[in-house]
């Protein structure tokens, strides 16, 4: 399953530890997320696999991942793209932030950075990764959140809200 870097409140790596064992001990690490928009504002959002570890058919930001022992984050962030939704496109380091959930037997405790790029065409998940995808608007998906928070990842609720109000898009 590979490693996750573990780091501190101010984002330095203070080790490695095992993927799974790191999220069964709640342990701080380090990760990304990728939003995508398009010409028309809209954002690609995906829907988890249902074979995936946690969080499987929720809906979430356009690609989210951990970046290897020693990788570039903004590396790691265009790598795990090409990946899981078949996208190459330029990213921007927008602001991160640090949250926990509990998820089952599981904790996310991440160190989240956020990219944000645009892209207009059309993606080609991975089935192993993506269940589904779509483009939408930024106010019907504030709408749906709102009224259906269950559908979504915890990070992506939190991204949301995060980039309505410091993102001017």
């Amino acid at each position: 399953m590979g490693q996750v870097i573990l780091v501190n409140k101010k984002d330095t790596a203070v080790g490695a530890e095992e993927k799974m064992k790191a999220h069964l001990q709640g342990k701080l690490h380090r990760a990304f997320s990728v939003i995508l928009f398009n010409k028309k504002g809209e954002v690609l959002i995906q829907k988890r696999a249902k074979s995936k570890y946690h969080s499987p058919g929720l809906w979430t930001n356009t690609c989210c991942s951990h970046p290897k022992p020693g990788e570039d984050l903004k590396e790691a962030a265009t790598r795990r793209l090409k990946e899981e939704m078949g996208i190459s496109c330029n990213l921007k380091k927008v602001f991160n932030f640090i949250y926990r959930a509990k998820l089952g037997s599981l904790t996310e405790h991440e160190f989240d950075h956020v990219f944000l790029g645009r892209f207009d065409g059309k993606p080609k998940p991975s089935k192993k990764e993506v269940e589904d995808w779509q483009w939408i608007k930024l106010a019907d998906l504030g709408t749906d959140i709102k009224k259906n928070p269950q559908k979504y990842t915890p990070w992506f609720r939190i991204i949301f809200k995060k980039i309505k109000k410091e993102i001017k898009i």
